[in-house]
């Protein structure tokens, strides 16, 4: 008669996402090898342990299964454990060691069934020792070979994931191309947008028009920030055909819509556009009630902090403003920065271009040199005559990247644009004002003292 105590083993199995990619490997496969050999052992099966997608050169604390597995051998649930490979069990020499501890404390060991390795002697965890050092600079190395193959195919404009093949594309042999059966929702979406410049009201417009085929709200909001839409895929530009411009894509994300206090259906012009001068949160819409002594009630657009309204602890500004305050002050504002701003720039094209004016200073230069060297000016005038020269061809030569007014804001406020925008209706005055400027500002008197236009980097 056997009385030998049955085993309690627990099934480990692990797969990282690069493994999967490269050589196949699968949970499954494991699952059913171990399952086998548990069985024709007489092994009693305590659960199965699966950490899919972890690679085993991670710190055991980003391996959820494993430490699952650990706190059945601390409660004495476990007599072993079996793996198929060593690869699978560790490549980590510190946790393999941390493990160890465990293990040993409880009276648990491992043990892998395709490979024949003996922890319970000094020789055996030398080995040990050995081909994790091995395993583990193998594991480095194979990292880098996935790496350099996954940098090339974006470098040639692939895919890598099925995952970047955003709403609106699909990806066929590792390119991505428009989908027919989404692009005409998708080409709707960016055009009625851009005519209301808000969300909810884009989407309310996608449900009548294309029904189910709109995906919900919450993954329907996070497509306007996927740049996939300019047909940059991976930071590599013109890798697919886009829906929309670089430029229209970063006026997206320069704007936001904030949630107000206000009537669902009422248009705010500066909507998102002021900020605190506390907080620096943006200033929300609201309607503002005067009642006046003859028993007229007035009804005043305005904006407040959204932080202050919601708990005065996160802002201490109680201030408002009217939006007709704000829109004189616009309207007045504008023409006069933007002169300015264009006669900088221009100014500042013509020191770039000025190439015979940076040969003259540096000429100057040379010549300061010389004069130097053959001791004809003294070593505080040479010092100081350097400095103004060198500051002056810093200045001319500074030609790098810059910001400058975008083009579409420009052609929009060129001619008698004042006269067009007062025949916009309040909804399509605050598109105005969002696709001009980016932010207007407010300081600590609570007095309207600048804003900003969109730009763009040249």
């Amino acid at each position: 008669m056997d009385i030998t105590k049955i085993k309690r083993c627990a099934i480990y199995i692990r797969v990282s996402t690069e493994e999967q990619h490269l050589n196949g490997l699968s949970l499954q496969a494991q699952r059913k090898a171990l399952t086998a050999y548990a069985k024709e052992h007489n092994y009693v099966i305590v659960d199965v342990y699966a950490d899919e997608g972890i690679s085993a050169r991670k710190s055991m604390n980003h391996r959820k299964e494993l430490l699952r597995l650990l706190s059945d051998v601390e409660k004495g649930k476990v007599d072993m454990i079996l793996v198929t490979k060593l690869d699978r069990w560790f490549r980590n020499i510190k946790d393999y060691n941390t493990t160890e501890e465990i293990l040993a404390a409880h009276r648990c060991y491992w043990k892998t069934i395709f490979e024949n390795y003996d922890s319970s002697t000094a020789n055996g965890q030398m080995v040990i020792n050995i081909m994790l050092s091995v395993n583990q600079a193998e594991c480095d190395r194979t990292s880098e070979r996935i790496k350099a193959v996954l940098d090339y195919k974006r470098s040639v404009g692939e895919v890598t994931s099925g995952r970047i093949a955003c709403f609106g594309y699909k990806a066929v042999n590792g390119h991505l191309f428009k989908d027919e059966s989404t692009m005409n929702l998708v080409d709707e979406m960016f055009q009625y947008y851009f005519g209301c410049m808000n969300k909810r009201r884009t989407y309310q417009h996608l449900l009548e028009e294309f029904g189910d085929l709109v995906p919900p709200y919450a993954t329907f909001a996070k497509l306007f920030t996927r740049e996939t839409y300019t047909g940059t895929v991976q930071g590599i530009p013109d890798a697919c055909e886009p829906y929309i411009t670089q430029e229209q894509y970063r006026l997206i994300q320069q704007i936001s819509d904030t949630r107000t206090s206000a009537e669902e259906h009422e248009a705010y012009f500066f909507s998102g556009l002021i900020k605190c001068p506390v907080c620096g949160k943006n200033l929300c819409g609201y309607v503002k009630k005067n009642r006046k002594k003859n028993g007229k009630v007035f009804l005043y657009k305005s904006y407040r902090c959204y932080n202050h309204m919601k708990n005065r602890r996160l802002c201490s500004c109680g201030m408002t403003i009217h939006e007709n305050t704000v829109e004189k002050y616009m309207l007045e504002q504008v023409p006069v920065t933007l002169d300015t701003t264009i006669q900088m720039e221009e100014a500042r094209k013509r020191r770039v271009s000025n190439q015979g004016r940076i040969l003259g200073l540096q000429s100057e230069l040379d010549r300061l040199n010389i004069q130097f060297q053959k001791g004809r000016i003294s070593e505080s005038y040479y010092d100081e005559q350097y400095d103004m020269i060198k500051k002056k061809l810093d200045t001319e030569q500074s030609s790098g990247p810059h910001t400058v007014i975008a083009e579409y804001v420009t052609e929009l406020l060129s001619g008698n644009w004042i006269c067009l925008y007062d025949q916009l209706d309040a909804e399509h005055k605050s598109v105005f004002w969002k696709t001009v400027v980016s932010e207007i500002n407010i300081d600590k008197t609570h007095r309207l003292c600048g804003f900003k236009f969109n730009t763009e980097v040249v």
